[in-house]
């Protein structure tokens, strides 16, 4: 299936096979294309590039198709990676999965200044929560892991060293 070229973003390079390989929902996904192209939000004399998922629902293409800049698909691709790091090598010396008195787990330094991450005490449920995210995590990584070593493989092509 074509994703639509005659909307606000404007596609350039395009997966629009997607929906078959779009992990636990593979073969059955809503999400049937992947682009990056022009930004819909560009103004007159700039023009910013952007990732975008599209969502199909069978009979049209859905509102709920997202658009985000390249940097935020960078920065979640960080944070995921980060998270299965926290989970391998470092939550499993804290008996709730973390230590409430310092649940930062990085500052990973971007831009002059770092994005913190940490666990979200702010959430009712986060024992729990973080528990069946570990899991999920555990269920997921051979999934996780594939696109993972891929992702690694490319960096390095890219020269990408850390």
């Amino acid at each position: 299936m074509q994703i639509p070229t005659t909307l606000k973003h404007k596609p350039v390079l395009a997966a629009e096979d997607y929906g078959r390989i779009d992990g636990r929902t593979a073969g059955g996904s809503d999400a049937q294309g992947l682009s990056l192209g022009l930004a819909q939000w560009n103004d007159r004399g700039r023009v910013d590039i952007s990732a975008k998922v599209w969502r199909y629902t069978g009979e049209k293409w859905s509102r709920q198709s997202e658009e985000l800049p390249l940097h935020r698909v960078l920065d979640l691709a960080i944070l995921i990676c980060r998270a299965q790091l926290y989970f391998q090598e470092e939550a499993y010396r804290f008996p709730r999965g973390y230590d409430p008195e310092h649940p930062q787990v990085d500052r990973i330094g971007l831009q002059g200044d770092a994005m913190t991450v940490e666990v979200c005490t702010g959430n009712d449920h986060i024992d729990e929560d973080l528990q069946l995210f570990r899991d999920a995590l555990a269920r997921d990584g051979e999934l996780l892991g594939e696109r993972m070593r891929v992702l690694s493989r490319i960096l390095g092509e890219l020269g990408c060293h850390g």
